[in-house]
């Protein structure tokens, strides 16, 4: 049985790293919501810092390296994505914008998505809904409700944050868990679309027969534009 495929994507550039930290926790959670069902679970984290060379040559020649290419695989190919970025100048860091960048910009589609990001200060949290979010919503990802954002004082502050961190990781894992375990294999989906594309094709017949000249010539009809009847009414 094919297994549900959770990747996360860290663009932290310290090691260690509380952008990696974060990716950890939501994995984790990810993985304990889907644990106990019928499938198995697979989770892979990608660390950007160590394919940053490979994504700046990638964007000079168009042409990824073996560790960026299966990278990009395991992103494509999941049933679930967390995206965690640190917030450099109010916005997500360039590494992390690169990586999507080189992602042909149809292959998220439908792909459910967690968004997180890391930031020195609270005052950074809407970096996720002003920049992340929308471009998640260009690449035609479904993002999950729950996105979480974890300033300094989250990890060591005092208790009262720390388990407020803790309750939006766990219920942002549970909305990637229901979303990516929803979510076919490509050859289902495949299959599916194969026994679409067969009554799609027979109703497309059938919308072609119907507009086609009566007496069954195969002309459609003409249209008249309507500047045309206007002109005929005669007003001025």
């Amino acid at each position: 049985m094919e297994p549900i495929r959770i990747t996360a994507v860290s663009a932290g550039l310290g090691r260690p790293s509380s952008t990696r930290l974060l990716a950890d926790r939501l994995a984790q959670a990810t993985r304990r919501h889907l644990e106990g069902g019928e499938r198995p679970v697979e989770v892979r984290v990608v660390e950007l810092r160590d394919l940053a060379t490979d994504i700046a040559h990638n964007l000079v020649t168009g042409f990824p390296g073996p560790a960026l290419a299966e990278a990009v695989d395991a992103v494509t190919g999941a049933d679930g994505l967390i995206a965690v970025t640190p917030v450099f100048t109010a916005s997500y860091s360039g590494l992390f914008k690169s990586f999507f960048d080189v992602i042909d910009n149809t292959a998220l589609h439908g792909k459910p998505v967690l968004m997180a990001a890391t930031g020195g200060t609270p005052r950074h949290s809407l970096v996720i809904e002003h920049a992340m979010r929308p471009m998640f919503a260009y690449l035609r990802a479904v993002t999950v409700p729950t996105a979480v954002y974890a300033a300094s004082e989250d990890w060591g502050g005092v208790d009262e944050r720390v388990g407020e961190l803790s309750a939006r990781i766990e219920r942002a894992g549970q909305e990637l868990a229901e979303l990516a375990g929803a979510r076919s294999r490509p050859a289902e989906r495949s299959a599916a679309a194969g026994t679409d594309g067969v009554n799609d094709a027979t109703d497309a017949t059938d919308a072609t027969d119907a507009t086609g000249a009566a007496g069954g010539s195969g002309q459609t009809e003409t249209v008249v534009p309507f500047a045309r009847h206007l002109a005929a009414l005669g007003l001025d």
